[in-house]
């Protein structure tokens, strides 16, 4: 039984993410054209007619960007809380009604062979909430936009197999690059983006020994570099006792190229 997922798309220009088995598959956000949604399927081997729903996690435009109109052009209901839909209706289009479903945060739905843990997050949206999904005693965690990692979500998304988990930026590229001081005190926030650091502080208490794959993820394009995070994750984690390559590993995302298929087993 396959249980697979890759990350089409992850960083502060787009977010889109594909995970699903024989009998179920999804996609969390559509942060990018549908042109460019299609064309990352096409790369990820992944047929976008096959799909079976949409899930969303917030209302900002990298995350929802192309949901309307792929939602429209493959006949996919979508998934989100009540405020998102709110805070979101006018970006997205006309939907039909049977496109339209309520997933509340803090619960947890089951969609064929896929349970789905839906998780509050701090980020500065309507009511944005993340996803772990379960499938055959595998666990996969997705965890971007969040502008600090609470307890609660630490024991939320433990003992992942797999992990897609937001390395945002450089403190110092941040606070010495161009952004007017009132955006970096909003990413610096508690309502913004986690840094390289603080994502392997975080990830000191969620790994576990059944984690094997951490996905830097929601890379910032003006206050981080992929080999920095990766870097700085690494050094923070080699210090916390981990072995990098032996207990897990970790991994790149992009904005415009797709992970591989992996299969989590």
């Amino acid at each position: 039984m396959t249980f697979q997922f890759s990350v089409l798309a992850s960083g502060s220009t787009g977010n889109a993410f594909y995970i699903g088995t024989d009998k179920e598959k999804i996609l969390v956000d559509a942060g990018l054209s549908g042109k460019e949604l299609t064309r990352l399927f096409e790369q990820a081997q992944v047929d976008p007619n096959e799909l079976s729903k949409i899930l969303v996690t917030h209302e900002h435009s990298d995350h929802i960007k192309g949901l309307g109109i792929f939602a429209r052009k493959y006949n996919l209901p979508i998934y989100a809380n009540e405020r998102t839909w709110k805070a979101m209706d006018n970006a997205i289009g006309k939907l039909s009604v049977d496109q339209k479903f309520l997933f509340n945060m803090e619960e947890t739905k089951t969609f064929a062979d896929i349970d789905v843990e839906s998780f509050a997050v701090s980020h500065d949206a309507a009511e944005p909430m993340f996803y772990v999904f379960h499938h055959n005693g595998k666990k996969v965690a997705l965890v971007t936009d969040l502008g600090y990692v609470s307890e609660r979500i630490k024991k939320t998304v433990e003992g992942a197999d797999a992990l897609v988990f937001e390395s945002n930026h450089d403190v110092e590229m941040l606070r010495m690059g161009r952004y007017p001081w009132s955006v970096k005190r909003r990413i610096l926030g508690d309502s913004g983006h986690v840094s390289n650091e603080d994502c392997a502080h975080a990830l000191k208490d969620i790994i576990n020994d059944k984690t094997k794959r951490i996905y830097l993820a929601h890379l910032s394009k003006d206050n981080n570099m992929k080999e920095l995070a990766r870097m700085s994750v690494e050094h923070n984690l080699t210090d916390y006792g981990f072995s990098i390559g032996k207990d897990v590993t970790l991994h790149d995302t992009d904005p415009k190229i797709p992970t591989p298929l992996y299969e989590v087993g």
